[in-house]
């Protein structure tokens, strides 16, 4: 298992050993041990799956403290671009996004840490992605900013005209409206 840094503290990309041969492959796309060693000291307690088609744009959602979630998002199948804004107040990449492809392909993971907001775009005719979650879901904390929010910008790898959202998606506040107890 292979951790890489990105241009923002905390954000990390995780890409496993893949065995492959005639029979096809075989890797760990998850080993407790092997993350605490790297001091990745997350203890998951839920998994979520989606299955998205071509131009859905999903996020971006977070959960406030003190319910808030650190995610370790894969692509199962298909292909993603996987985006994470920092919303901690204090971190000089305070209002930065980082994007990432993610695929079944690559087989490249993204742990996004609490404090960040996390969203994708499907990039293939559809898409199987599966995260996990260091804390369980909790309504009352679930927040959000909306995908197109001009202060971040953030280019989802689709034209604007094939975005497909959802309506709560679609109500979301801008990032400076959004709600934010992250220091």
């Amino acid at each position: 298992m292979k951790i890489s840094d990105t241009p923002i503290k905390d954000l990390l990309i995780i890409a496993p050993q893949v065995f492959e041969d005639h029979r096809g492959y075989f890797f760990e796309s998850f080993n407790l041990l092997k993350l605490h060693k790297q001091g990745i000291n997350s203890n998951f307690v839920q998994d979520n799956e989606s299955k998205s088609t071509y131009g859905i744009v999903r996020g971006l959602h977070y959960q406030l403290e003190p319910k808030a979630q650190t995610k370790l998002v894969r692509v199962i199948s298909g292909k993603i671009y996987d985006v994470a804004a920092d919303i901690r107040k204090d971190s000089p990449n305070f209002g930065k996004w980082f994007g990432i492809e993610l695929s079944e392909e690559n087989k490249k993971q993204l742990l996004i840490p609490k404090g960040f907001a996390h969203g994708f775009s499907v990039l293939s005719e559809q898409a199987t992605v599966l995260y996990k979650c260091d804390a369980f879901y909790a309504p009352e904390y679930d927040a959000g900013i909306i995908y197109n929010d001009p202060r971040l910008n953030i280019d989802w790898k689709i034209p604007e005209d094939k975005i497909i959202l959802s309506e709560k998606d679609g109500k979301l506040p801008v990032f400076e409206k959004a709600k934010n107890n992250f220091k």
